[in-house]
């Protein structure tokens, strides 16, 4: 699509009636930041990010907000979305129906940002744009290329909020990041 902007993406995710999860979100939340060298790829939204139509404004969120300036950047620098758009009842996983569903936004949002790393956080992530067989953690920290296309899993910071211990694994993985990221300048 040559029109294509992450604008006419979020407008078409907003008013998406494609699964159930519509019937049950409060807002549904397209992803939000720049076209950027770095895209952070959650599961889902959470209450918060319901609530406020914003990805990764909870508490998990600020996690990430924290790791991402301990290496010098902002959120605004960045483009942060989730595998699907709208909140699953209970935080549930997303199911494959509505991973499918929303599969079309994500693929158009990396099309238009063209992220030279691409960081899936958590297994759903990975699974959907890594490895249906992956988990976090075997893969959070290791640089992989597929189809031309540079990935570096991650732990969800969600994770580190239950695991006190997986704080310092992210750290570290964040660091990395940043010798990635300096790498590629």
């Amino acid at each position: 699509m040559s029109d294509d902007s992450l604008e006419s993406i979020a407008s078409e995710v907003i008013a998406c009636v494609k699964c159930r999860l519509c019937e049950t979100r409060r807002n549904a939340v397209p992803g939000e930041g720049s076209s950027a060298k770095v895209m952070f790829v959650g599961e889902a939204p959470g209450e918060q990010e319901d609530c406020q139509g914003r990805p990764f404004v909870g508490a998990a969120g600020k996690l990430l907000t924290e790791l991402l300036q301990s290496i010098g950047l902002r959120r605004g620098e960045v483009f942060i979305t989730n595998t699907v758009k709208c909140r699953p009842p209970n935080n549930r996983p997303p199911r494959k129906d509505e991973l499918a569903a929303c599969r079309d936004y994500l693929e158009r949002q990396l099309e238009i940002i063209r992220p030279r790393v691409i960081c899936p956080m958590g297994n759903s992530a990975i699974r959907v744009l890594l490895n249906p067989e992956g988990s976090v953690s075997e893969l959070h920290g290791v640089l992989c290329e597929q189809g031309g296309v540079t990935y570096f899993p991650m732990y969800h910071p969600a994770a580190a909020l239950y695991t006190n211990a997986l704080r310092r694994v992210m750290e570290e993985d964040f660091r990395k990041l940043r010798g990635m990221l300096d790498s590629l300048d």
